[in-house]
């Protein structure tokens, strides 16, 4: 979701803990990893977090936000584990709060910010990718900001297994064709692509968060590409 470039915790560690964090330190001591934390993680997010077998999939949420989708994919996948990626500690406690209030126990929260999956993940280690409505960064300016990037298209590649999916979802369009001119350029194959996923053929597929239902209802169309590697 939005705003996913802030500080890393090394850099808030010196001021106090944010209240949040204590939370769900608190709350959720078993599905919550600092950014030092997974990274040591890396290449064993089955075996030593979710006690599940190699040929299990585990699934990426980059931007989980308040988590309504976080939380609705790992209820409606119970055969499969999740991983959601966020900066701030409010939209996490939330998320785990609605993947605990469904009775889920097949999905973590990692507060990282997104670059960071290289560091995080073994190179074939992550199924599907979820990455919907990242902040756009609007400004011609703050255009480095973005998270769709060669370099960050390159490293979810090489993390990602083979024949998987990435998911890509925004109402911006001018941010979304600057993301397809990358997508483009990458490694993967462009599997879908519409400019108005609520009239498409995958319209039937799609979850619809509070956050996407408010867009919709100002009259703008969501943007919806899929990759496949």
């Amino acid at each position: 979701m939005r705003g996913l470039l802030y500080p890393t915790s090394k850099i808030l560690a010196q001021y106090p803990p944010n209240p949040y964090l204590l939370r769900i330190r608190n709350e959720f001591p078993k599905s919550f990893y600092d950014e030092e934390e997974a990274k040591k993680i890396k290449g064993l997010w089955r075996k030593n977090v979710f006690k599940a077998t190699p040929e299990i999939p585990l699934d990426l949420e980059i931007g989980t936000g308040n988590g309504f989708f976080f939380a609705h994919h790992a209820f409606q996948n119970p055969q499969r584990c999740s991983i959601g990626i966020e900066i701030k500690y409010r939209p996490i406690y939330q998320t785990l709060r609605r993947h605990q209030a469904l009775g889920c126990n097949n999905s973590a929260m990692i507060r990282m910010h997104a670059l960071q999956v290289g560091e995080t993940f073994e190179d074939q280690e992550i199924d599907n990718v979820y990455i919907h409505f990242p902040d756009p960064w609007p400004k011609k300016k703050h255009h480095k900001n973005r998270l769709i990037q060669m370099d960050f298209m390159r490293t979810l590649y090489d993390v990602q297994k083979p024949d998987r999916f990435v998911e890509f979802k925004t109402d911006n369009l001018e941010y979304f064709e600057w993301a397809l001119e990358r997508f483009q350029k990458s490694p993967y194959r462009i599997e879908r692509l519409t400019y108005d996923l609520h009239q498409s053929e995958w319209a039937g597929e799609n979850f619809q968060t509070h956050f996407e239902k408010l867009w919709v209802s100002k009259g703008f169309k969501i943007l919806y590409v899929r990759l496949k590697k």
